[in-house]
């Protein structure tokens, strides 16, 4: 069963940062992240706020965007970012199958 929520702790995992930054982010790009609270006051990501870490991510460490440059990607052409963000997922899990084959021969 497919979770509903992440924590702070597994989004930034997800995407190889500190947690101070992914909650910099959730607050930069307010628009497209806006994360629940639990009963504690933490903040719940759903799968659409991890999508749209994951796009942010790519544009700002893997583009080399600024934060405002960004924010303007977003707002203007999303897919791009979106269909990016896919292929590059895809290819990761790809390359982990390869390795694991490689490992098992």
């Amino acid at each position: 069963m497919e979770k509903i929520y992440w924590t702070i702790g597994e989004v930034a995992a997800m995407l190889g940062e500190t947690v101070p930054l992914v909650r910099s982010w959730a607050r930069e790009f307010s628009s497209f992240v806006k994360p629940r609270r639990n009963a504690k006051g933490n903040r719940m990501f759903t799968a659409p706020d991890v999508e749209a870490m994951k796009q942010i991510h790519y544009l700002v460490r893997v583009k080399g965007m600024t934060l405002k440059g960004a924010r303007l990607q977003l707002e203007t052409d999303r897919t791009a970012a979106e269909n990016r963000v896919k292929v590059l997922e895809c290819l990761k899990n790809i390359r982990l199958r390869l390795e694991e084959i490689k490992k098992n021969s």
